[in-house]
């Protein structure tokens, strides 16, 4: 497997899967097959291939919901969820004849009682292993990992909700089988006010007691050196409306890549396709800088290829039997070097034609907002003026949408007769969801003259590190993250749910040791040392929150810092999960963008 996922979450996952899912059915020397929903197809793609699985001795991967043909000599494994579709389709492949000599059920996490019961009773002679692996998370990067639930934004901030604690629940598990597949137990905090944060903070707190009280390893598990901050996304609306010009955030909001593919036209006009993951070199490398600083790498690649050529030619001409068998071997590597370089070199131009048609222009007065300056550091006075210019020009629909939101989010909300004056100049009368649904997150929308309003964040002075004027903000997470990790989270904003180990308690442990001279001596660092941060964000994570996941542990490499949430955002995807918001159960809508 390529360096992305030879390390982090992803090879973790796929050594727990062999561990105990593999482990189990090695024992019996024969072929096997392998049967999957449609979860763990992701869970299992996203950290093996196929040869990994021919190498264990799988010979067959099947679909749980597909028609299969029986073959009633060869033992069957299942990998699925624990839920009532699921186990229909397994009791089916066994009644009223079965399809396969046997079945090693493997269920990613807690079987309910019923379900396991209506199992037992239709298939207990069939099934050889019955057991729950607890992974129910997808391990998405090195860092990164996704609770694969796009429906649970409505379920937590629909005002029609009527699932929200189901969610919490589901959300909950998750979290659990990710701590205990880290073979973690961490301390739990979560941020004031935020009536989910608080809620998902006490349930995963709960089940990890209990998970560790019924752990196999019978001693009960103490805390171990790890924190567990639970974020709602409310903390930071900016970050994931801004135009980002880091490389993959820049990708994921202006190319419509669909599952994790870029599709490209080579120079004779027929179409490829790429997966922009791990398992490429050059996306890990790149995927984090600015796209200032990817362009400048493309003559370099274009030279690289260029020279590899040149060589292939070189040594076309005057090739010996011997030097034949050593060309072989190097091919699929060197083709896949350049094909991976032909890509980026695509992406990169893709993406700068769009900053330099449309990007470039909003990226001024998105950062001015966003930040409440200018490059210079002077403080916009007057952001509707900031923002006049955008709705002025023929931009479309979308990027109008944003600024707007920007402007609002900068004025911690504006009054309803200028907001409905925006909403006529955008053109979104019948559409106004797009902004006023943000008050279902807890953002204001309309500015409040309440003592009470809305408290942004303070931040980081970040005025002595070098950033591009189109590239400023700094999103609010990577504060938190920063401050977490040098223990300097308030204890009025961001209470305990449950205690914390020595490594992470926070402001108390200030009255033993500043937070300056944490960073001294070795004992701090010995106390530290393998750490773990787990930031999880309730209703969804942007591209550039995530790149702050790997920023944080590179500048503090004592502690890893993994970031996870209900599922990743796109900005026109958050867009249309907030306007869905306003809607009944069964109505959607689709921005249409008009010039």
């Amino acid at each position: 497997m390529a360096t992305g996922a030879e390390h982090g979450l992803k090879r973790i996952v796929w050594q727990r899967i062999k561990d105990t899912l593999i482990a189990d059915c090695r024992k019996s020397e024969v072929w096997k097959i392998l049967i999957l929903d449609q979860f763990t197809t992701r869970l299992l793609s996203s950290c093996c291939k196929m040869s990994n699985l021919m190498s264990e001795g799988i010979t067959i991967v099947e679909d749980l919901h597909k028609n299969r043909e029986p073959v009633p000599e060869m033992k069957a494994i299942y990998f699925m969820r624990p839920t009532a579709e699921c186990i229909d389709k397994f009791i089916d492949d066994f009644k009223p004849k079965p399809k396969y000599k046997a079945a090693f059920v493997f269920f990613t996490d807690y079987c309910p009682d019923d379900l396991f019961d209506k199992m037992k009773k239709n298939c207990a002679k069939h099934i050889k292993v019955c057991k729950e692996i607890n992974i129910s998370f997808l391990p998405l990067e090195a860092q990164v990992f996704t609770c694969e639930n796009t429906e649970a934004f409505k379920s937590l901030y629909s005002p029609n909700s009527k699932d929200r604690d189901q969610t919490l629940e589901t959300i909950a598990n998750q979290i659990v089988t990710l701590c205990a597949t880290l073979d973690e137990y961490p301390g739990v905090r979560y941020k004031k006010d935020s009536a989910n944060g608080n809620k998902l903070a006490e349930l995963v707190d709960n089940k990890l007691a209990r998970h560790y009280e019924l752990d196999d390893n019978s001693k009960k598990k103490g805390k171990t050196p790890a924190l567990l901050l639970i974020v709602d996304r409310a903390l930071d609306p900016v970050s994931p409306v801004l135009h980002e010009l880091t490389y993959q955030a820049m990708a994921y909001d202006l190319i419509p890549i669909k599952d994790n593919t870029y599709e490209y036209k080579l120079k004779d006009g027929s179409k490829k396709e790429a997966l922009l993951n791990e398992e490429d070199e050059l996306w890990v490398k790149l995927r984090h800088m600015h796209i200032a600083e990817v362009t400048g790498q493309i003559p370099k690649l274009v030279k690289e290829i260029s020279a590899s050529r040149d060589e292939k030619k070189q040594a076309d001409g005057k090739i010996t039997i011997g030097g034949l068998s050593q060309v072989m071997k190097k091919m699929p590597g060197f083709r896949k070097q350049v094909t991976q370089k032909t890509v980026h070199i695509s992406l990169a131009e893709d993406l700068m034609n769009h900053y330099q048609k449309n990007v470039e222009k909003l990226c001024k007065a998105e950062q001015d907002l966003a930040v409440g300056a200018d490059a210079d550091g002077q403080k916009v006075k007057d952001p509707m003026r900031t923002l006049l210019p955008v709705l002025l020009h023929p931009h479309d629909t979308t990027d109008k949408i944003r600024a707007v939101l920007l402007y609002i989010f900068s004025l911690n909300g504006t009054t309803a007769e200028n907001l409905n004056k925006l909403i006529q100049h955008v053109k979104i009368e019948e559409e106004s969801g797009y902004i006023l649904n943000w008050k279902h997150l807890g953002v204001p929308i309309l500015s409040t003259p309440s003592m009470f309003s809305f408290r942004k964040p303070s931040r980081r002075d970040r005025s002595d590190q070098e950033t591009y004027n189109v590239s400023r903000w700094t999103p609010v997470i990577k504060d938190i993250m920063e401050d977490a990790v040098e223990n300097k989270l308030d204890v009025k904003d961001w209470p305990y749910q449950s205690e914390c180990p020595s490594a992470w308690n926070g402001s108390r442990a200030v009255r033993v040791v500043s937070a300056r001279q944490k960073h001294k001596g070795s004992s701090p660092d010995d106390l530290r040392s393998g750490s773990r941060l787990i930031v999880f964000v309730l209703g969804g994570v942007s591209y550039s929150e995530m790149r702050c996941a790997y920023e944080v542990t590179h500048a503090n490499k004592s502690c890893e810092v993994i970031i996870g949430s209900t599922h990743i955002l796109t900005p026109r995807g958050l867009l249309e999960d907030i306007y869905n918001l306003g809607k009944q159960p069964m109505e959607s809508f689709n921005i249409e963008d008009k010039p």
